[in-house]
């Protein structure tokens, strides 16, 4: 019996649930649906559509040489996916549709409509577990509920890890051909402007080039990723998290290249390994929020009593920050890095994300949608998540007196300024003790086309203080 494999953020045929057991089940079709309209509403970044879009034509070819027809289909918003879905089994025949689960509510809703709507006409809509390790609900508290605090789901998980590590599904192996023509992906989508080519060279399309990434990062910096992480003038980490959120690659891959190069071992051994599996982890654990907690994908804080912050209505130092124009030197390099490549490192997410909700007391739902509009790897539930973290909203959130200093987070971690030089070449001539801080030596020290500070952080610190107390006043 035909079946019908539809694609959303999984485009591979490495390793792949859905597209496994369709395979297995029978003649398989493939779909995969633009919706315009729908990444609108989600705020998805122009530079992530383009990435989804090049990543697409890959995987027409990888199917191709499965005999896999792959079909692109129109439906402006999700709404009306489940009619196109069914139209496309009447026409062709279908008498199951596989699929991989998605965790967002309006992920759910669309899956449950078209479950109903197809299973009214007799066709079997089957959910299969890819993009996590557990599905959500699989791993709960003692009292039942889903867990709050990272550090006890990563317990949990190694547990289970170790009765039972998932493994990756072999290769898939070519069908007979159906006779069916494929359709040609388009390379832009109206209302997402192509990305700059230096932009798109960062991020290279396709199963083979994140293999290649995967591989080479497991194999020469995973010994180091614990000691590197944190420095952002260094390739530390192993930006392959563009490549997760489209499903490019799956975390199984990720946890069995990081295994093959630990002898196996995911909770001990080489401590850079373990760093990045934990990574996944907590990849792993903000999704897992997004079942248990759904009203995190919308837009309300995990904290329901932070819902009452006096955040400030600040609309020109909301732009400042988003241009990298604060007079902070850390935090404008990794703004600037941001609107330049699509991506930003994991340390000044935080940094930044900090010093807008604390120092500029500014709502982190701005930041979350600015993100989201920029982030080639944009996901709901890392960046609600890292979001909320930062804000002292969330799960597991820092406590909101632990804030980050700027210029100490980028002494720290940018000792030398190199980072702040390649991205601030305004301030490139200065030494490593003035770079950091040009506002410095009680406000003499000015250098030409750099903004001065836009807040005291020691003032802005303390008026951050002040408003989550009030909470509980």
């Amino acid at each position: 019996m035909r079946q019908l494999m539809w694609f959303r953020t999984d485009l591979r045929v490495q390793d792949n649930s859905a597209l496994h057991a369709a395979l297995a089940a029978g003649p398989t079709i493939a779909l995969y649906i633009i919706s315009p309209g729908q990444w609108q509403a989600h705020d998805d970044a122009a530079a992530k559509v383009d990435f989804w879009l090049r990543n697409l034509a890959g995987l027409s070819k990888a199917l191709r040489q499965l005999e896999v027809p792959l079909l692109i289909r129109h439906a402006d918003t999700w709404a009306d996916a489940p009619r196109l879905v069914l139209d496309l089994c009447h026409e062709f025949d279908i008498h199951a549709v596989q699929v991989n689960e998605e965790y967002g509510v309006n992920e759910q809703e669309r899956d449950r409509l078209a479950s109903e709507r197809l299973a009214a006409a007799g066709i079997v809509l089957r959910s299969h577990l890819d993009q996590l390790f557990f599905r959500p609900g699989s791993l709960l508290t003692q009292a039942g509920g889903y867990f709050q605090v990272y550090s006890q789901f990563r317990k949990v998980c190694y547990q289970r890890l170790h009765s039972a590590l998932p493994g990756c599904l072999p290769p898939p192996r070519p069908q007979a051909p159906l006779g069916i023509a494929g359709d040609t992906p388009p390379s832009a989508v109206d209302g997402f402007p192509t990305p700059p080519d230096s932009l798109r060279q960062l991020w290279p399309a396709g199963e083979d080039a994140a293999g290649e990434r995967l591989e080479a990062f497991a194999m020469e910096e995973l010994c180091c990723y614990a000691e590197r992480r944190d420095f952002p003038a260094q390739s530390g980490t192993s930006q392959l998290s563009p490549y997760l959120a489209a499903g490019v690659l799956s975390p199984r891959q990720c946890l069995h290249a990081a295994l093959r190069n630990n002898q196996g071992e995911f909770d001990s051994g080489d401590p850079g390994a373990i760093s990045w599996i934990n990574e996944l982890l907590w990849r792993e654990f903000y999704k897992h929020i997004l079942v248990g907690f759904p009203r995190v994908s919308r837009h309300l804080p995990f904290r329901r009593d932070t819902e009452a912050l006096a955040w400030r209505d600040a609309p020109d130092e909301l732009e400042a920050w988003q241009q990298g124009r604060t007079g902070i030197p850390i935090v404008d390099a990794a703004m600037r890095q941001l609107l330049a490549t699509g991506w930003m490192h994991n340390r000044l997410r935080m940094v930044v994300a900090m010093f807008l909700t604390k120092n500029l007391l500014i709502n982190w739902r701005e930041g979350e949608r600015w993100f989201m509009r920029h982030l080639i790897d944009g996901d709901l539930a890392a960046n609600n998540g890292g979001w909320q973290w930062s804000a002292s909203t969330g799960t597991d959130a820092a406590p909101y007196f632990r804030i980050f200093n700027p210029i100490s987070q980028s002494e720290r971690f940018d000792p030398d300024g190199r980072f702040l030089r390649r991205w601030l070449p305004e301030l490139a001539h200065l030494d490593r003790r003035d770079i950091h801080n040009p506002a410095s030596h009680g406000g003499l020290f000015a250098v030409d086309g750099y903004p001065p500070p836009l807040v005291d952080l020691a003032a802005s610190r303390e008026r951050a203080l002040a408003a989550f107390r009030n909470l509980s006043v």
